[in-house]
């Protein structure tokens, strides 16, 4: 199969002026859940759950927290499902702590770019670890739930058994929500305390859910106050632009200004995915911070910068930042030449097809590609969720089989034998599907296919609805 270029199309641009701004606003759009932020000097670096996206451990670099590049992907193969890392520096070495198979790992590089280290088992359970250093100089993870376990001093093993230091704030009993969830600690040490910021609720479910609370101690075993201004953030009505507000990263700049980082649905858009949002907070004079809405700042938010990183024509020889498998690394799959790529085929459907997947950013937008499909294959183009939650176009070159999801899909005849065109224009989750000989004259294979149940309140997983190569 080979496939020569890939097209999208995203309304960009460039908001924000100096002065007043809003909050919180989308420093990175689409699917970019459970941020963790690392300031390392005047740069700051940021990673998210790949969950079975590989390559995993997207890191992104900012001078600003606004804008954001992707640097590098830090991690090639594990087990099970990876989520909710903490991205951190100790003693000049780069960590990230996740979860995935019903463990614990670790990864260490010397520098951020890598190369970084295999998956360490930490061999405790418990999801969303949280590095912090105690007021007696070791090494320690909080995980979910409010426990707390000791590290080595190279922070590549545990010392000692979880113990729980810490309950969670009480929510009133009213509140719609889909669980306590005690999750995603967060710890900074600020003069004499130390801050904890976690998560409770639920991520998704509800559109009041998710929550960031706050708590704070000076010692890392406890006893934790909690804030006065919990939650910090929340989503309160399902008339708001946000869903599900939560697990959020406090973080200070090089100016001294504090901010959360944290992911939120926006409403009606399951199908992207969680996105990293950013809104400002300040510290009382008893020495909690809570949010505030607005901030002056000069810094501008270029929206366009991400964008550009998703359209590829194949010119490198090397798979791009933005692709990612599916269940699988398989590079070797892959072969890259005069601006095409080549992609082996497995499987018999789109379940189970090969995939290559790049992240959708847009409640908008266009994608084409140029197929050419080899005898005895097929190959596509789709909008993909997981193996029971798809739509797209796929084709043996001798008819389309358009799949308006797993189970509704139609034939239709190719006339152009085996190299085409594809096109899927996305409209608010209503999506055209288009075939033709060239990149300028369409035949609309379906319309007004809507894709708009295909996100984890209906499947599971906390995946996005991605586009895909198949």
């Amino acid at each position: 199969m080979n496939k020569n270029i890939l097209i999208i199309l995203f309304a960009c641009g460039i908001v924000f002026s100096s002065n007043a701004q809003r909050f919180p606003e989308a420093i990175l759009s689409g699917d970019y859940p459970d941020p963790t932020v690392l300031r390392d000097g005047d740069d700051f670096y940021m990673t998210h759950s790949p969950f079975y996206y590989a390559p995993g451990f997207l890191i992104w670099h900012s001078k600003d927290l606004m804008n954001w590049q992707p640097v590098c992907r830090a991690l090639n193969r594990w087990s099970g499902s990876a989520m909710a890392p903490d991205l951190v520096k100790h003693n000049g070495k780069y960590y990230i702590y996740f979860p995935a198979a019903g463990t614990n790992y670790v990864i260490w590089a010397d520098s951020i770019k890598g190369k970084w280290s295999e998956p360490v088992d930490l061999k405790v359970k418990g999801i969303d670890p949280g590095h912090i250093v105690g007021e007696d100089g070791k090494r320690y993870l909080f995980l979910s739930d409010g426990y707390l376990v000791e590290l080595t001093g190279d922070g590549l093993a545990t010392a000692g058994q979880p113990e729980k230091v810490y309950d969670g704030w009480e929510y009133p009993k009213n509140w719609n929500t889909e669980c306590m969830c005690l999750e995603s600690p967060k710890i900074i040490k600020r003069g004499d305390y130390f801050y904890l910021t976690t998560a409770e609720g639920g991520t998704a479910g509800p559109a009041t859910s998710h929550m960031i609370v706050s708590a704070r101690s000076k010692s890392i075993r406890g006893k934790w106050e909690n804030s006065p201004y919990n939650p910090i953030v929340h989503t309160y009505s399902d008339n708001e632009s946000w869903w599900s507000k939560g697990h959020g990263t406090l973080i200070d700049d090089v100016q001294g200004n504090w901010w959360l980082v944290y992911h939120a649905y926006a409403n009606g858009f399951h199908t992207l995915g969680r996105q990293t949002l950013i809104e400002p907070v300040e510290w009382t004079k008893d020495g909690w911070f809570k949010s505030k809405n607005t901030a002056y700042t000069d810094m501008n938010h270029d929206l366009s910068l991400p964008c550009a990183n998703l359209s590829d024509n194949f010119s490198s020889a090397d798979l791009g930042l933005q692709w990612t498998f599916w269940k699988e690394y398989a590079p070797q799959a892959v072969t890259i030449k005069e601006n095409a790529l080549s992609l082996k085929a497995k499987g018999a459907t789109p379940a189970d097809a090969r995939l290559l997947l790049t992240t959708a950013q847009d409640k908008s937008y266009d994608t084409q590609v140029e197929v050419t499909v080899e005898k005895g294959n097929h190959a596509g183009l789709v909008l993909f969720y997981n193996e029971k939650a798809f739509a797209g176009i796929v084709t043996d070159g001798k008819k389309f089989t358009v799949y308006k999801d797993v189970n509704n899909h139609v034939d239709i005849p190719c006339q152009w034998e085996n190299r085409f065109f594809l096109r899927i224009i996305n409209r608010g989750n209503h999506c055209t599907f288009q075939a033709g000989n060239d990149n300028q004259t369409w035949e609309t294979l379906a319309e007004n296919v809507d894709v708009s149940t295909m996100h984890h309140n209906n499947f599971k997983g906390f995946y996005a609805l991605r586009i895909g190569l198949l």
